[in-house]
């Protein structure tokens, strides 16, 4: 028997249940350690994916209908199993992502932050009432859920992008349908199977794997009310647009081009070791991550050293190897294109004095080793594009002015961060700065649960940011109703004016 004809097939998990359904279409899945197949996943055809939505249309009101207190109950069930299993989900998720171990579990105890946000859904769900709005007329407002929600996540944080949606959304009484990344997909059915023993009902929460067929499929279906996407701008525009058309309540976070700024009296060994970790954790396949260094003044050739120092030491492995603190890229088609960037960057004159490129990794797999770049030009493809990879620029300027102005003329702008002992500068980055979220000597500026997560510009397309506050937002509408209760009956006829309160 072939190694090829031996691998595992992933199935989708459609009404709380394990099928292949009518999926012919398969897409291998690596193991980015060796560079070897090490599954088959199912591509869900539009009947597959109209089967999903049917089984979350079938199981919507029984759930909606049902009382804050079980969803709540549910939902602290699935925290404690998540919890308890978040060893085995973090090195499912380095087999097939590649990221170390210890880097997936951070992942996941992001996602289960909000997971604990969602446990307090009894509160977050609370309407609003005034009495005596009129004579004897009272008025209150309070939330519903949409119906059947979807989200379409990326590769990158296999567990925590989609738990930025789907708790929340199941919570306030939604029911749900993912599409994950078919590149690391045993993630979502793993959850699945932590949802179904919590005792969510089957039906409320829906895995279907699959591509661009599967995500149209998502985005036409009439039964769908509200989408949730994140990944690269030009698909997120594609899916604002095409479900908006079709009457969808969207929001779709984009890529980022994420910019730090380092002042002359920042603490240069605290600011590099920060860096290093923003710009070559996960192998840069954060959409949080650092990709720009922006040096002001005199910094630059202090600081330069140092992170080149940090870069060369670190070490790049397997991720299941717990001695590796860098992982390899998720496929070979990302290592390729990372490889053509950082020969674009010395092309165009851009100084590497670490060059990616020299890593020699034993055992085959997708690596490339960090590359820092200094002296790099706005108008360089290692500047302008989303690399998705370990590539950290450096581009000099001579005032925070200068650094301000750079960051908002970029069409990018997810997050943003400066290093500095002013409170003076750090207070006018933070204002001046046209970008979603800022962190003042903290690299990678992603809110806490109870806060939403979102960009600006380029990186979001919709009105809401995804979890947090805004999350339940997105996921619930608002219904005002008028009350009045007359007494006894009465013999006074209508007002055909307009009504008004007295």
């Amino acid at each position: 028997m072939s190694t090829e004809t031996a691998l595992r097939t992933i199935e989708h998990h459609i009404g709380g249940e394990l099928t292949a359904g009518d999926s012919a279409r398969t897409s291998v899945v690596w193991d980015p350690a060796t560079g070897e197949p090490q599954a088959h996943v199912l591509l869900a055809e539009p009947s597959d994916v109209d089967r999903a939505v049917k089984a979350a249309k079938r199981a919507a009101p029984e759930w909606s209908d049902s009382s804050l207190a079980r969803r709540g109950r549910v939902m602290f069930a699935f925290r404690e199993l998540l919890d308890r299993h978040i060893d085995e989900l973090a090195r499912l998720i380095a087999c097939e992502h590649g990221k170390v171990v210890e880097d997936a579990k951070g992942e996941i105890s992001r996602g289960l932050e909000v997971v604990e946000f969602a446990c307090g859904l009894a509160h977050l769900l609370k309407g609003e009432y005034s009495e005596q709005v009129s004579s004897g007329v009272d008025a209150h407002s309070f939330r519903q859920p949409l119906g059947v929600c979807v989200g379409i996540t990326p590769f990158n944080f296999p567990a925590m992008v989609p738990m930025w949606m789907h708790p929340v959304a199941i919570a306030a009484g939604n029911t749900f349908v993912l599409k994950p990344s078919e590149r690391d997909p045993s993630a979502a059915n793993f959850v699945a199977d932590l949802y179904r023993e919590a005792g969510l009902p089957d039906g409320v929460f829906n895995v279907v794997h699959g591509d661009k067929v599967a995500v149209d499929a998502l985005l036409d279906h009439q039964d769908v009310a509200a989408v949730s996407f994140v990944g690269s701008t030009p698909v997120a525009r594609y899916i604002h647009e095409r479900a908006s058309s079709r009457g969808k309540r969207v929001q779709a976070l984009g890529g980022a081009k994420n910019h730090a700024v380092v002042m002359p009296d920042a603490d240069l060994e605290y600011t590099a070791n920060q860096l290093t970790a923003a710009g070559f954790g996960s192998a840069g396949q954060r959409c949080m991550a650092i990709s720009v260094v922006v040096t002001v003044g005199n910094v630059a050739d202090p600081l330069m050293e140092r992170l080149a120092a940090k870069a060369r030491e670190i070490k790049v492995g397997p991720g299941l190897d717990p001695e590796s603190e860098m992982g390899p890229l998720v496929t070979a088609e990302a290592r390729d294109r990372i490889l053509r960037y950082i020969a674009q960057g010395v092309d165009a004159g851009a100084r590497a004095p670490v060059d990616g490129r020299e890593l020699e990794p034993s055992g085959g797999g997708f690596f490339v080793g960090p590359t820092l770049f200094d002296h790099v030009k706005t108008d360089m493809s290692i500047y302008t594009d989303e690399i998705f990879g370990p590539v950290l620029s450096t581009v000099r300027v001579d005032s925070l002015a200068d650094a301000i102005s750079l960051i908002n003329e970029n069409s990018f702008a997810n997050g943003t961060a400066i290093f500095t002992s002013s409170g003076h500068a750090a207070r006018r980055f933070e204002r001046d700065v046209h970008v979603g979220m800022v962190g003042i000597n903290v690299p990678i500026p992603v809110p806490m649960a109870y806060y939403s997560f979102g960009g600006w510009k380029d990186s979001l397309f919709g009105d809401h940011h995804i979890h947090g506050p805004e999350g339940f937002r997105f996921y619930t509408r608002a219904k005002a109703v008028t009350t009045r209760w007359p007494e006894g009956p009465s013999t006074a006829g209508g007002d055909l004016h307009f009504p008004t309160s007295v």
